[in-house]
């Protein structure tokens, strides 16, 4: 499979990862969660959500800066940052303290069905740019490779009164099969899978 991100900046963040969770306890988020959920695409940047306790102690050995668009703060690194949201201060499509958890080689993601919503807030606010690119390369892995439960996903939208839906098939109708090195499907394989699964949805 055709790797997105370099793999010596992979292989740095994916250390300083192991590190940072010895010392303090984080939900993890966006790329590296997507990877352990589907062991596809490693990821770069770190994404976690703290509370404001962990963030206090975050700001006694690191520089940690505040970023108000969107609501986070960060740590940068020299081959990547690590992006930190706070429950009760930052949102990523719903509240973060309502996000449904579990738990993979160790580490708190997302459920599957939340974790999806939340790469389609980041795909939304990046579409055209690398790292949108790469949100839609992580959407559709998850939808390919992992059991997502699409009543589950629609019930989450349905409570919080997002309309993601119809942007899930804008992802799905507009990826572009070029790009289908990155889902480990030829080109004929992703054409199969989209109409199976946009059938799925009655929008064929």
């Amino acid at each position: 499979m055709t790797e997105y991100w370099n793999e010596s900046l992979t292989k740095a963040s994916w250390e300083s990862l192991q590190k940072f969770s010895k010392k303090y306890d984080f939900i993890l988020i966006d790329g590296w969660a997507v990877y352990l959920w589907t062991k596809q695409h490693k990821s770069k940047d770190i994404d976690i959500v703290i509370d404001f306790e962990t963030l206090g102690k975050l700001k006694q050995y690191f520089d940690v800066t505040k970023n108000d668009r969107p609501k986070k703060y960060e740590i940068q690194r020299d081959k990547f940052d690590i992006d930190i949201y706070v429950i009760y201060y930052s949102e990523l499509g719903f509240p973060l303290e309502d996000m449904d958890v579990t738990e993979i080689e160790g580490f708190t993601v997302p459920i599957l069905e939340d974790l999806v919503i939340l790469k389609q807030n980041a795909e939304i606010d990046r579409r055209g740019s690398v790292k949108g690119k790469k949100d839609a390369v992580d959407i559709l892995s998850m939808l390919i490779y992992s059991d997502f439960d699409y009543e589950r996903y629609k019930s989450k939208l349905d409570e919080y009164g997002l309309d993601f839906e119809d942007e899930l098939i804008h992802v799905v109708e507009n990826f572009d099969v070029e790009e289908s090195k990155y889902l480990k499907m030829g080109f004929k394989e992703f054409k199969d899978w989209q109409n199976v699964f946009l059938e799925k949805l009655g929008t064929r």
